[in-house]
């Protein structure tokens, strides 16, 4: 990516509504210059989608937690596609460390919470233990990526 990849990944980043045009009038290129990035960006899997941000509150998905999950081999690639297929579950993390996964999950409220775990997670095999974080406030929360210029680290 060159500097105006950079540029245009950290608009659309911004706001994924921007129209080519007003992309092109901020960096000071042809829209079909734009337009051609763009497709591009997105065809070489660079933008890998673009999806609008949901208050969570009128979603009923207001109460944030981040489950530790410890898991044994035996059955793991199992748990870890069940885990991944529950729309509460918004990411997974493989880490390293004493536990096996990182997971966030949004639920509507504790009792949400609870059944999510009695249903989805316990019947795991693989699951061994977990603990749970409760989020209390959200400070920040972003999908999107610092973007480096070419020859930085």
């Amino acid at each position: 990516m060159d500097r105006i990849d950079r540029q245009i990944c950290g608009l659309l980043q911004e706001d994924g509504r921007a129209t080519n045009a007003e992309i092109a009038e901020v960096l000071g290129v042809s829209v079909s210059t734009a337009s051609d990035r763009v497709r591009r960006l997105i065809s070489n899997g660079t933008i890998k989608s673009f999806q609008a941000r949901i208050d969570t509150r009128s979603a009923g998905a207001d109460f944030c937690c981040f489950l530790l999950i410890d898991m044994v081999y035996d059955g793991e690639q199992a748990a870890v596609e069940a885990l991944s297929a529950r729309p509460e579950v918004l990411e997974l993390h493989h880490i390293s460390g004493p536990h096996s996964y990182l997971a966030k999950i949004r639920v509507s409220d504790a009792s949400a919470l609870e059944a999510f775990l009695q249903e989805a997670v316990k019947p795991l095999a693989a699951v061994h233990r977990t603990e749970t974080f409760f989020s209390m406030s959200v400070r920040k929360e972003t999908s999107a990526v610092k973007i480096t210029p070419p020859g930085q680290a």
